[in-house]
């Protein structure tokens, strides 16, 4: 289901006990369309993020380490100027619409008490964040400043007035009496009725008419919404294996239950995890996208290009026949011909036609096309070259898409650093200090036999790990002849078992993680080597051994410890 007014509902009843009365201590927007304002409650840190994503616009409280940005958006410098220690006295829902309005109490330059808000519209690509005076009801500054004639509805500017965004009709139903009910189910069938009510989304509305099919009463229709009273959240998948998460069990929808949490912020944070880390992880490498995007098609069109003159020089054949064929027939070749139609010994005395330079005498004609025949077959070797140089760097960049696809947010610096080291990007006038790679940037996994697997994000950390953190006697995992993460095996003593699951995780980490039957080559680390000028992550081995396997994600990621 979607982020719909019952299910804000049902969570604002987890939400407002842990955050209401308490603090707000820091205010920071690590991704463009995301805020996580931390709140200081009992001697503890409490993180909500808020999301005006268009895709999943969505709120929760989270426990995820986000990364605080070196530079602050000016909307959220507006922010901590305004609500950095002010306490956050209420929160409350517009009736089962998707709007949350977080009311704070401060004080302002001279001391006197001000009453803001910071109201959250969760709607869709309408999503937006905005702060305003809730006496003067004046915007004080938004997440989205909108220009009018992109909204002629309202405006959405600083100093503007507020105005709520034009909302959906329905009834609502935690208001609705016994007596409403039997008015409205009078001439109504349960479809209809549902159809009704306000704050639900598609699924809510199938999931509400077939309580009614099955007893359309006023005792019916209450079950379903105290469900929205109740703690905890269900995530189920639909028949094509996409996931969904609702605040009670639904009975009367096409979906399988995969797991039950008593905490709702806790489902959500991991509901989401998967697509805000891919969304945070596009907004950061977008810049090293294009990058990629541009390099891949020059690269394509030289090889392309490299491959003609190959192809070319390789069938340059016909040049020395037609220049033999000259110096055989010169008394033939006239001063100030253009073309001159003479038998190809080669080919059953065929006539051929040769193509000639009137400025030219006959024997400088032939010495044309022997020099052109040299000039391509020499040519060969250094073409040869050169489309192995193109290859080599396209094979690079395809590793450095796949480090993106398998990347958190936190790792893109380190990709982003590799890429202006390599020149593809330009450094900044003044250049970031580096960070030091450690075993805490590597994803960790923990196999059935209790041996641990460390896994590189990329390609400067699949270089520390295979070259100075692995020891020369542990196992080190790599897929065949496609983009992927090193992987090592901390073990010089390894089961079937042992290497089927490492190499599962190889296979996962790679460009492959959506095929069947990966070749995945394993190796121990000291039969590993890196060529003298090789890019980032390149490494050549000897001595390996194979074994094909099936990644599975959930089986993959379950083993994970970090």
């Amino acid at each position: 289901m979607a982020f719909d007014g019952l299910f804000i509902h049902s969570l604002l009843n987890d939400v407002k006990p842990k955050i209401v009365n308490s603090r707000l201590s820091k205010i920071y927007q690590p991704f463009e369309q995301d805020l996580v304002l931390t709140f200081r409650k009992d001697r503890k840190n409490i993180q909500l993020l808020l999301s005006a994503n268009a895709q999943y616009p969505r709120f929760y409280i989270t426990d995820q380490t986000i990364a605080n940005p070196d530079k602050a958006p000016t909307f959220v410098m507006v922010l901590r100027k305004y609500l950095e220690g002010s306490i956050l006295q209420s929160i409350d829902q517009l009736g089962v619409d998707r709007i949350v309005n977080f009311r704070f109490s401060n004080r302002n330059e001279l001391g006197d008490q001000v009453q803001l808000v910071l109201s959250l519209e969760l709607m869709g690509r309408h999503s937006n964040v905005i702060l305003y005076d809730q006496k003067s009801g004046r915007i004080i500054d938004l997440l989205k400043r909108i220009n009018p004639d992109e909204n002629r509805v309202r405006l959405l500017l600083p100093k503007a007035k507020y105005e709520l965004p034009p909302l959906i009709s329905g009834i609502d139903g935690f208001k609705m009496t016994e007596k409403e009910f039997a008015q409205k189910a009078l001439n109504s069938d349960p479809e209809n009725f549902a159809s009704q009510i306000g704050g639900l989304d598609r699924d809510d509305r199938q999931e509400l008419a077939g309580y009614l099919e099955d007893d359309f009463s006023y005792s019916s229709f209450k079950t379903f919404m105290d469900q929205f009273n109740k703690k905890g959240a269900f995530i189920l998948k639909t028949p094509n294996n996409k996931r969904k998460i609702f605040p009670y069990l639904p009975y009367h929808l096409d979906l399988i239950k995969e797991s039950s949490d008593p905490d709702i912020n806790h489902a959500l944070d991991s509901f989401y995890q998967y697509q805000a880390n891919q969304d945070w992880v596009r907004q950061k490498s977008s810049q090293i996208e294009r990058v990629i995007k541009n390099e891949h098609k020059k690269l394509t069109k030289k090889i392309v290009k490299l491959q003609k003159q190959l192809d070319q020089a390789e069938n340059s054949e016909g040049y020395r026949i037609r220049g033999e064929i000259l110096n055989a027939n010169l008394s033939q070749v006239k001063p100030g011909m253009t073309e001159i139609e003479l038998p190809n010994y080669y080919d059953n005395n065929q006539p051929l036609k040769i193509k000639l330079d009137a400025a030219l005498s006959p024997a400088r004609n032939g010495q044309k096309y022997f020099t052109k025949y040299k000039k391509l077959r020499d040519s060969i070797k250094h073409v040869k070259e050169q489309i192995k140089i193109a290859q080599d760097n396209l094979n690079y960049f395809d590793t450095i898409q796949t480090a993106i696809d398998n990347a958190e947010p936190q790792d893109i610096d380190q990709i982003n650093e590799e890429l202006m080291n390599q020149g593809y990007i330009k450094k900044p006038q003044k250049p970031k200090r580096k960070k030091k790679i450690t075993e805490k940037n590597l994803n960790k996994f923990r196999i059935s036999s209790g041996k641990t697997v460390l896994v590189g994000k990329n390609n400067l950390q699949n270089d520390w790990l295979t070259l100075k953190k692995a020891n020369k006697t542990d196992i080190w995992f790599h897929v065949k002849n496609i983009p992927g993460s090193h992987v090592i095996l901390q073990s010089d003593q390894a089961t079937e078992e042992d290497i089927l699951e490492t190499a599962e995780i190889a296979a996962y980490f790679s460009k492959a993680k959506g095929s069947a039957h990966v070749q995945v080559d394993y190796v121990q680390d000291k039969r590993v080597k890196k060529p003298n000028g090789a890019k980032p992550g390149f490494v050549i081995y000897t001595g390996q051994n194979s074994i094909e396997v099936t990644p599975e994600k959930d089986r993959v990621l379950s083993k994970r410890i970090n």
